[in-house]
């Protein structure tokens, strides 16, 4: 199930809950003025619990939003468990709470939302006469309870609305495990841009080097120390993110080491905004279209050329190009390997795929070329992204 569809499940199920409870306020208060303020209380209720539900279903998560799924409910006691333990509880008879995870044994085994009689809940405090255990899923698979209890006998209402917040928390849990599936995912793709970058790169620069070392060795050793910062960069074991300044001074390393080479066939043009410079960027984003323009638009030309990179301020987003003078592509080899399809141009379909995770499809990358003409590649990042962290 992706993003969009799961966010609209978890909304539904707010919006739902809401209505569920704004009836019993009705029940009450025929006023529909009443009924309304009930359904935006429910609603900023259940957004206060979902940044904790969206962590998965742990433990500081489960007490992080106890107490926000018991004042939607407004009953005495709530506990969340898992399927091994009681992981939170808010209200009466804390002291006995551990005894939850035993109440929803039958949801934890059946799926089914499940009553639980007098004498199960005097177990946890006297003044409590009945409770009710509803199932918390992710990706349809049982995962834990939400089981909630009253000083009065259990009816249909509370057991609707328990199965109402019980469907809201599952939604979260359903994003936090989608939130997972694509870090990792993430992680997986840049191990694969990274191992399509490296051995063309370490070979022609190791060559580059060595061709240096009785000439001007003064040479070769501030290009070995680039090559040891460019790699350290490009091989850094955390953070999906970093910022434009980052992924730049990485880049000029890496045209450092291919100027070594190349000579004045190469020329490189740098027009950068600075108020751009701390946007955050997916990792190795924009060093693969750089590689792209060396090898596909300038090694292949007698010449050689020009490479501009430019990251414009646009008020809400940045526009980053990437533009070579060389010999061009072929509009359809591109079009296949922004597809996925296997080639020569290193992580174009990688960096595509993961510039929409991150900031949705319209972020995709855009290139412009012709056999003779030239490559430009742009792409429009957010300048302010709440969900991308550089840890």
């Amino acid at each position: 199930m992706n993003a969009w569809l799961l966010a609209l499940v978890a909304l539904a199920a707010a919006v739902a809950l809401a209505v569920v409870l704004a009836r019993a306020v009705r029940g009450r208060d025929r006023m529909g003025t009443q009924a309304d303020l009930a359904t935006y209380r429910t609603l900023h209720v259940a957004s206060q619990a979902a940044p904790y539900l969206r962590g998965g279903l742990t433990t500081s998560a489960a007490q992080g939003s106890v107490k926000h799924l018991r004042t939607l409910l407004g009953v005495d006691a709530v506990a969340i468990t898992d399927r091994f333990a009681t992981l939170a509880w808010d209200g009466a008879g804390e002291r006995h709470g551990n005894l939850a995870v035993t109440h929803a044994a039958d949801t934890l085994d059946t799926g089914a939302t499940t009553m639980i009689g007098a004498d199960s809940a005097r177990a946890i405090s006297e003044i409590l006469k009945s409770a009710v255990s509803a199932p918390l899923t992710s990706d349809d698979v049982v995962i834990g309870a939400l089981v909630a209890y009253s000083v009065h006998p259990a009816g249909p209402p509370l057991a609707r609305a328990v199965e109402e917040v019980a469907a809201f928390a599952s939604g979260q849990l359903d994003l936090a495990e989608l939130d997972r599936t694509r870090a990792r995912s993430a992680e997986a793709e840049v191990r694969a841009l990274r191992a399509q970058i490296s051995p063309h790169f370490i070979f022609n620069s190791l060559t580059a080097i060595a061709s240096f070392v009785r000439t001007d060795p003064d040479r070769a050793r501030e290009l070995l120390l680039d090559f040891a910062e460019f790699t350290r960069y490009s091989f850094r074991s955390h953070g999906r993110y970093t910022t434009l300044a980052e992924e730049l001074r990485s880049i000029e390393q890496y045209l450092l080491l291919e100027q070594a080479r190349f000579g004045d066939r190469l020329q490189v043009k740098l027009r950068i905004d600075p108020e751009v410079l701390g946007v955050k960027i997916p990792f190795l984003c924009i060093q693969p279209l750089v590689e792209n323009a060396v090898r596909h638009g300038l090694e292949r030309s007698a010449e050689g050329g020009t490479i501009v990179i430019t990251a414009k301020d646009r008020g809400a987003t940045c526009l980053i190009t990437i533009e070579d003078d060389g010999v061009g592509n072929d509009p359809a080899v591109i079009r296949r390997s922004l597809s996925g399809e296997p080639g020569d141009h290193v992580g174009l379909a990688n960096v595509d795929e993961r510039l929409r995770t991150a900031f949705g499809d319209d972020h995709g990358l855009v290139v412009e070329t012709g056999p003779e003409a030239g490559t430009k590649v742009t792409m429009v990042v957010p300048k302010f992204a709440e969900a991308v962290q550089l840890a």
